[in-house]
């Protein structure tokens, strides 16, 4: 039965059901419960809590993590344990109380390390590297994006190098070093194009048409926001009206 609840559970996350894959991940647990499985109890327990996580019930997707950790301290499943740790800290930066998910992260990153787990540490520093960005210290934000890229690069992860570039520009961006967020941003839209993933090359290219117009060239503005507005128009995405809006500006004859 356990395994039946598990499928129902996937097929209604693919559907975007989160109720209804919850009250599966639901059985499934207390199905594994039942047969003393505790490998099984800690898979079920964890798509419970990332499903929990999803709905924003954040103290139900931390009881479920934390039982999960439990379950794989006792069987010194290392690498297990490190993404549970990093699950733990993301819960704590969603629900606003980032000084409680550092430790986490530390945590996972010294068992990561003993692994060799490049993908596991490429996203962890690019986790911490965007709360050392919204806390304003950017000398150790820019740090921790570095590191993310020297990961990523080292398993070849493009999706890794494509957000990190692109978070990293924003970083830039923010403190108004126009020259190096100019540079992450378009090395975060070449991966973006190799990845194939139009959508998240255009929110690249809105931040490069920031760029430009910050800098006053408006000519490489409106070829990037042209850009955007075809892509758009390609996907109908949700900013389609208001980048069509800022093109028309931008226009010679605006």
């Amino acid at each position: 039965m356990s395994e039946d609840h598990k499928h129902r559970a996937r097929i209604f996350l693919h559907r975007g059901d989160l109720v209804q894959a919850r009250t599966a991940w639901d059985a499934a647990v207390a199905d594994d419960r039942a047969t003393g499985s505790q490998q099984a109890l800690s898979d079920s327990l964890g798509n419970l809590g990332n499903t929990c996580a999803l709905m924003n019930d954040i103290p139900q997707a931390e009881q479920c993590y934390r039982e999960v950790l439990q379950i794989q301290r006792t069987e010194r499943n290392l690498t297990a344990v490190a993404h549970t740790l990093v699950n733990l800290g993301n819960l704590y930066i969603a629900s606003d109380h980032p000084e409680k998910a550092r430790p986490y992260y530390l945590e996972a990153m010294d068992l990561l390390r003993q692994l060799q787990d490049h993908r596991g540490l490429g996203i962890l520093y690019n986790n911490l590297a965007l709360q050392e960005s919204r806390d304003g210290q950017w000398d150790q934000a820019v740090a921790s994006f570095q590191q993310a890229l020297d990961h990523h690069r080292t398993v070849g992860n493009e999706e890794g190098l494509a957000v990190t570039y692109s978070q990293l520009g924003k970083c830039y961006l923010d403190q108004e070093d126009l020259t190096r967020a100019e540079r992450c941003l378009n090395n975060a839209s070449e991966h973006y194009i190799k990845l194939g993933n139009e959508p998240a090359e255009a929110a690249v290219l809105r931040l490069l048409t920031t760029v430009y117009e910050t800098r006053q060239d408006t000519v490489s503005a409106r070829r990037c926001l042209a850009r955007v507005v075809a892509i758009d128009d390609r996907y109908t995405l949700p900013e389609r009206q208001a980048d069509s809006v800022h093109l028309s500006r931008l226009s010679p004859s605006a």
